[in-house]
């Protein structure tokens, strides 16, 4: 079990069991000083991101026009309120993610999947860039049906033009109702704590239109 490949995504079963207790982070966003912890203003909307290491994916979303606040998480996994050694393991199924709680009223569903897809490269399973295991896959965790709907639209229409480019098809897991588990305090808005710190972030080239 402990011999097995980072790059395949472990069962159920196999996942390591966790813990009931949340971990404890401040309430506070480090760049905003919005909560993180819902409640949030009803007005808002929240979705979940996963495009490699969250550290420079929660940067990408909190300079957005219209969102409100980010937080860095896991999400996608099996293992209950896993710590970041335990993903790192590759023993919960966990990806890195971003929840991000917006205004729909200044900044569209449409808009930040445009975000999403242009900062990353989501052909790549389960990797990003030199960044491997299942921890770094590209996932989009929806919080309804309607929301569900205009991101299977939005994949369509980035991979055509990505197949257009000469690239292959997108890996992307879409998917909803999966619990999002908060990352310990020090990586919560980490590239604001620590302007000079690692972002492998790269995009494809490809423009989504």
């Amino acid at each position: 079990m402990f011999g097995q490949s980072k790059n395949i995504m472990v069962t159920k079963a196999e996942a390591i069991p966790g813990r009931a207790e949340a971990i404890t982070i401040n309430n506070l966003h480090y760049k905003n000083g919005h909560p993180i912890v819902p409640p949030f203003p009803d007005s808002m909307q929240e979705i979940v991101f996963g495009l490699g290491c969250f550290w420079g994916a929660e940067r990408r979303f909190w300079i957005q026009e219209g969102v409100y606040t980010t937080a860095a998480g896991y999400a996608g996994g099996f293992t209950e309120n896993p710590t970041y050694e335990e993903v790192c393991s590759g023993l919960t199924g966990h990806t890195e993610v971003v929840r991000v709680v917006f205004d729909p009223a200044v900044i569209t569903l449409e808009q930040l999947l445009k975000v999403f897809w242009e900062a990353h490269d989501p052909t790549q399973g389960m990797r990003q860039g030199n960044d491997t295991g299942t921890q770094y896959r590209s996932a989009i965790y929806c919080a309804n049906d309607a929301q569900a709907k205009v991101v299977l639209q939005s994949r369509e229409q980035y991979e055509s033009l990505l197949t257009q480019s000469g690239l292959s098809s997108i890996t992307t897991e879409i998917s909803q109702d999966k619990p999002f588990y908060y990352a310990e305090d020090y990586h919560q808005q980490y590239l604001a704590k620590n302007p000079g710190g690692y972002c492998g972030l790269k995009g494809t080239g490809v423009s989504c239109t």
